[in-house]
């Protein structure tokens, strides 16, 4: 048989599915799984939004569009992202994807060359894809650790000692995946005062959790000053507006627009015709669901937050954004004799019937940071307390097993 390519075989996944996969063939076979492995809200898309799509069936928009993306939902997300961030965005400079995740590969893809040894600093733990797309583009990939110490951010120092003359695009994500973890205007306005040291650097800005932060609120890098024409905004329908499945992003820069909007014709063409008029529908449209699900998942985060650090050998940190909680298992895993994290995630999912991810998931463990788990907390409070009052037995009763 032909081989595949070596880029192939290297490709890396996003574990979230994998575990799902397991989670589904568990069920499947009359096991009680409680599942916080998949990031995606629980709730149902708004009623308008979705007669928005109906609508839009009905009316016969069927068809390819510009791959830009309509012009009425440009015009809409530049007003969109420029009201959140502070900012006068050009509807020119907005493009339209199949969800927020194919602006990863095409900004490392329009800021990188293959096989050049060009850098891209990224986020460890972090979104999988991250890494996994850097090197299928043919970069470098540099992880730039999170400490728990700082709420899951990263020291601004450690950034500039991994910006070297081969460093071509810095990817930041707030509020965070895995961690929940969110960048503080001062950290922004620290990471601008070195990247303005290196003004051949680009910068990614994951913001699709932009609309789900609580502690502070939101901030990009794109709104401090000469930030913007440098940097790659990237946000999206499907965590605001319960649309996952919808496959809808946006992405903004005023130099690189036209080179995603190639990236997109050679790839997807265009995205759905009918996902476009439901987000523009999304955008402009009554608040009042993405308000209820914000609100919802809050009162979840003080909920898990709260019930993960009662369970032995378990520390949780408050996450100050997005839908997951990052806690400590390294005392857990040590009074139950498990070898680390992803141990004491198959022995959770097979003997407790709860499915969380490990940190491995999410990159290389940050050294002399322990063990930590993945809790996405987008399922009910019941799901909640049932699954976290399960994981506490399932130690308890082990631990005096391993006694």
């Amino acid at each position: 048989m032909p081989a595949v390519s070596r880029r192939t075989a290297e490709l890396g996944t996003e574990n979230a599915f994998v575990v799902l996969a397991e989670v589904t063939a568990l069920a499947r076979q009359g096991k009680d799984i409680i599942s916080f492995c998949i990031g995606q809200p629980d709730f149902a898309t708004p009623a308008n939004v979705q007669e928005a799509a109906i609508r839009a069936i009905r009316e016969g928009k069927h068809g390819y569009t510009p791959s830009a993306g309509i012009g009425e939902l440009r015009e809409a997300a530049a007003a969109y992202m420029g009201r959140l961030r502070g900012l006068d965005i050009d509807p020119d400079h907005v493009v339209v994807g199949a969800g927020a995740k194919p602006f990863i590969a095409y900004a490392i893809l329009c800021t990188t060359d293959y096989g050049v040894g060009d850098e891209v600093i990224y986020p460890n733990p972090g979104f999988p894809i991250y890494e996994s797309q850097i090197r299928a583009c043919g970069a470098a990939p540099v992880p730039l650790h999170l400490r728990e110490a700082r709420n899951f951010a990263f020291d601004p120092a450690e950034l500039e000692a991994r910006i070297t003359p081969k460093t071509r695009l810095v990817i930041l994500n707030s509020p965070h995946n895995p961690t929940g973890g969110i960048l503080t205007r001062k950290d922004l306005e620290d990471i601008a005062a070195i990247l303005r040291r290196h003004p051949d650097v680009w910068v990614y800005s994951d913001e699709i959790y932009s609309r789900l932060c609580y502690e502070g609120g939101f901030a990009s890098i794109a709104s401090l000053p000469d930030m913007y024409e440098r940097t790659i905004i990237s946000d999206g329908a499907s965590k605001t507006w319960a649309m996952t499945g919808w496959r809808l992003g946006f992405a903004s820069n005023p130099v690189l627009a036209g080179e995603f909007t190639r990236w997109v014709t050679n790839t997807d063409s265009c995205a759905s015709q009918i996902s476009q008029w439901a987000a523009l529908q999304a955008i402009v449209g009554p608040q009042d669901d993405a308000e209820h699900m914000r609100a919802s998942f809050l009162e979840r985060r003080d909920l898990i937050v709260r019930l993960l650090n009662g369970v032995p050998g378990v520390s949780c940190k408050m996450p100050g954004g997005a839908f997951y909680a990052w806690p400590n298992v390294a005392e857990a895993c040590r009074m139950i004799g498990a070898a680390d994290s992803e141990e004491l995630r198959k022995r959770l999912l097979n003997e407790a019937g709860v499915a969380v991810l490990a940190d491995i998931h999410f990159g290389m463990r940050v050294p002399g940071e322990g063990q930590h788990i993945r809790f996405s907390y987008a399922a009910s409070k019941q799901a909640i307390e049932a699954g976290v009052g399960r994981m506490a037995d399932f130690i308890r009763r082990n631990t005096r097993a391993a006694a």
